[in-house]
Protein backbone atom coordinates (compact mmCIF):
# COMPACT_ATOMS: atom_id res chain seq x y z
CA UNK A 1 0.00 0.00 0.00
CA UNK A 2 2.39 2.55 0.62
CA UNK A 3 4.17 1.68 -2.93
CA UNK A 4 1.01 2.78 -4.38
CA UNK A 5 1.15 5.86 -2.52
CA UNK A 6 4.75 6.63 -3.33
CA UNK A 7 3.70 6.02 -7.16
CA UNK A 8 0.58 7.89 -7.12
CA UNK A 9 2.25 11.21 -5.74
CA UNK A 10 5.23 10.91 -7.79
CA UNK A 11 2.99 10.77 -10.93
CA UNK A 12 1.04 13.54 -10.17
CA UNK A 13 3.57 15.71 -9.47
CA UNK A 14 5.85 15.03 -11.80
CA UNK A 15 2.88 15.13 -14.23
CA UNK A 16 1.95 18.63 -12.63
CA UNK A 17 5.46 19.99 -12.60
CA UNK A 18 6.34 19.36 -16.33
CA UNK A 19 3.17 20.49 -17.44
CA UNK A 20 3.85 23.82 -15.32
CA UNK A 21 7.59 23.83 -16.78
CA UNK A 22 5.79 24.27 -20.05
CA UNK A 23 4.02 26.83 -19.61
CA UNK A 24 6.43 28.94 -17.87
CA UNK A 25 9.07 28.54 -20.66
CA UNK A 26 9.26 31.74 -23.06
CA UNK A 27 8.48 30.70 -26.97
CA UNK A 28 11.44 30.46 -28.83
CA UNK A 29 13.28 33.77 -29.87
CA UNK A 30 13.51 34.70 -33.61
CA UNK A 31 16.77 34.89 -34.97
CA UNK A 32 16.65 38.30 -35.21
CA UNK A 33 16.17 38.83 -31.41
CA UNK A 34 19.06 35.94 -30.90
CA UNK A 35 21.29 37.80 -32.82
CA UNK A 36 20.07 41.02 -30.48
CA UNK A 37 20.72 39.16 -27.71
CA UNK A 38 24.16 37.51 -28.46
CA UNK A 39 25.58 41.12 -29.93
CA UNK A 40 23.96 43.08 -26.81
CA UNK A 41 25.52 40.70 -24.44
CA UNK A 42 29.31 40.61 -26.84
CA UNK A 43 29.17 44.30 -26.11
CA UNK A 44 28.33 44.30 -22.96
CA UNK A 45 31.31 41.79 -22.53
CA UNK A 46 33.44 43.96 -24.40
CA UNK A 47 32.92 47.20 -22.18
CA UNK A 48 33.77 45.24 -19.10
CA UNK A 49 37.44 43.89 -20.86
CA UNK A 50 38.08 47.13 -21.41
CA UNK A 51 40.78 49.07 -18.55
CA UNK A 52 39.51 50.64 -16.69
CA UNK A 53 36.07 48.72 -17.44
CA UNK A 54 33.28 50.99 -18.66
CA UNK A 55 30.14 50.85 -16.88
CA UNK A 56 26.76 50.48 -19.78
CA UNK A 57 25.67 53.82 -18.17
CA UNK A 58 29.16 55.41 -18.90
CA UNK A 59 29.37 54.43 -22.67
CA UNK A 60 29.77 56.47 -25.13
CA UNK A 61 29.98 56.99 -28.98
CA UNK A 62 33.78 56.20 -28.79
CA UNK A 63 33.52 52.83 -27.25
CA UNK A 64 30.72 51.83 -29.89
CA UNK A 65 33.90 52.66 -32.51
CA UNK A 66 36.43 51.02 -30.50
CA UNK A 67 33.97 47.67 -30.76
CA UNK A 68 33.22 47.99 -34.42
CA UNK A 69 36.89 48.45 -34.80
CA UNK A 70 37.67 45.37 -32.51
CA UNK A 71 35.32 43.40 -34.62
CA UNK A 72 37.46 44.12 -37.75
CA UNK A 73 39.78 41.27 -36.62
CA UNK A 74 37.24 38.86 -36.98
CA UNK A 75 36.06 39.94 -40.33
CA UNK A 76 35.89 37.71 -43.66
CA UNK A 77 35.86 40.65 -46.40
CA UNK A 78 39.28 41.76 -48.22
CA UNK A 79 39.01 45.26 -48.75
CA UNK A 80 42.12 45.92 -50.66
CA UNK A 81 44.63 48.62 -49.49
CA UNK A 82 45.27 51.97 -51.86
CA UNK A 83 48.62 50.58 -52.48
CA UNK A 84 47.69 47.02 -53.72
CA UNK A 85 47.89 46.12 -57.26
CA UNK A 86 44.06 44.57 -57.13
CA UNK A 87 42.49 47.85 -55.45
CA UNK A 88 39.55 49.16 -57.39
CA UNK A 89 39.23 45.59 -58.76
CA UNK A 90 35.80 43.52 -58.12
CA UNK A 91 37.48 40.24 -59.44
CA UNK A 92 40.65 40.09 -57.97
CA UNK A 93 42.80 37.33 -60.14
CA UNK A 94 45.02 36.44 -57.12
CA UNK A 95 45.91 36.40 -53.55
CA UNK A 96 47.21 39.70 -51.69
CA UNK A 97 48.10 40.29 -48.39
CA UNK A 98 45.30 43.41 -47.64
CA UNK A 99 43.27 42.74 -44.56
CA UNK A 100 40.18 40.94 -43.60
CA UNK A 101 37.73 43.46 -42.44
CA UNK A 102 33.87 43.13 -41.40
CA UNK A 103 31.47 44.28 -44.66
CA UNK A 104 29.96 47.69 -43.98
CA UNK A 105 26.39 45.32 -44.12
CA UNK A 106 27.03 43.78 -41.17
CA UNK A 107 27.97 46.33 -39.38
CA UNK A 108 25.10 48.51 -40.44
CA UNK A 109 23.03 45.71 -38.89
CA UNK A 110 24.52 44.77 -35.77
CA UNK A 111 24.72 48.64 -35.49
CA UNK A 112 20.80 47.94 -35.57
CA UNK A 113 20.22 45.34 -33.71
CA UNK A 114 22.23 47.70 -30.63
CA UNK A 115 20.46 50.45 -31.11
CA UNK A 116 17.52 48.64 -30.97
CA UNK A 117 18.98 46.54 -27.96
CA UNK A 118 20.15 49.93 -25.88
CA UNK A 119 16.30 50.92 -25.71
CA UNK A 120 15.21 47.54 -24.66
CA UNK A 121 17.46 47.37 -21.81
CA UNK A 122 16.47 50.46 -20.49
CA UNK A 123 18.25 52.95 -22.40
CA UNK A 124 17.11 56.72 -23.37
CA UNK A 125 16.59 57.06 -27.04
CA UNK A 126 18.25 60.78 -26.64
CA UNK A 127 21.47 58.94 -24.79
CA UNK A 128 21.57 56.05 -27.35
CA UNK A 129 25.22 55.74 -28.53
CA UNK A 130 24.36 53.43 -31.03
CA UNK A 131 22.42 56.27 -32.56
CA UNK A 132 24.90 58.92 -32.70
CA UNK A 133 26.38 61.13 -35.66
CA UNK A 134 29.50 59.70 -34.90
CA UNK A 135 28.79 56.14 -35.74
CA UNK A 136 26.72 57.59 -38.86
CA UNK A 137 29.98 59.44 -40.13
CA UNK A 138 31.89 55.62 -39.53
CA UNK A 139 29.45 53.33 -40.98
CA UNK A 140 29.62 56.01 -44.34
CA UNK A 141 33.09 55.95 -44.54
CA UNK A 142 33.57 52.36 -44.27
CA UNK A 143 30.88 52.00 -47.39
CA UNK A 144 32.06 54.04 -49.29
CA UNK A 145 36.08 52.75 -48.54
CA UNK A 146 34.82 49.12 -49.32
CA UNK A 147 33.21 50.02 -52.50
CA UNK A 148 36.36 51.83 -53.19
CA UNK A 149 38.57 48.95 -52.97
CA UNK A 150 36.26 46.96 -54.76
CA UNK A 151 35.98 49.09 -57.87
CA UNK A 152 32.33 48.73 -56.88
CA UNK A 153 30.55 52.16 -55.88
CA UNK A 154 27.86 51.97 -53.55
CA UNK A 155 24.11 52.82 -54.90
CA UNK A 156 21.66 53.06 -52.81
CA UNK A 157 18.48 51.09 -53.74
CA UNK A 158 15.39 52.98 -54.68
CA UNK A 159 11.88 52.24 -53.00
CA UNK A 160 9.16 50.81 -55.05
CA UNK A 161 6.43 52.52 -54.09
CA UNK A 162 4.50 53.41 -57.49
CA UNK A 163 4.88 50.18 -58.69
CA UNK A 164 2.80 48.51 -55.86
CA UNK A 165 0.56 51.70 -56.63
CA UNK A 166 0.01 50.85 -60.37
CA UNK A 167 -0.34 47.27 -59.31
CA UNK A 168 -3.23 48.21 -57.23
CA UNK A 169 -5.20 49.79 -60.08
CA UNK A 170 -4.51 47.23 -62.46
CA UNK A 171 -6.45 45.18 -60.84
CA UNK A 172 -9.40 42.57 -61.42
CA UNK A 173 -11.48 43.52 -59.33
CA UNK A 174 -14.22 46.16 -59.93
CA UNK A 175 -14.54 48.46 -57.78
CA UNK A 176 -18.09 48.78 -55.47
CA UNK A 177 -20.23 51.38 -55.33
CA UNK A 178 -21.98 52.92 -52.57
Amino acid sequence: MSSNKGKDTGEGSSTRSSAEDQQQQPPPLSRYESQKRRDWNTFGQFLKNQRPPVALAQCNSNQVLDFLRYLDQFGKTKVHLQGCVYFGQPEPPGPCTCPLKQAWGSLDALIGRLRAAYEENGGLPEKNPFASGAIRIYLREVRDSQAKARGVPYKKKKKKRNQMKANSDESNFPMQSM
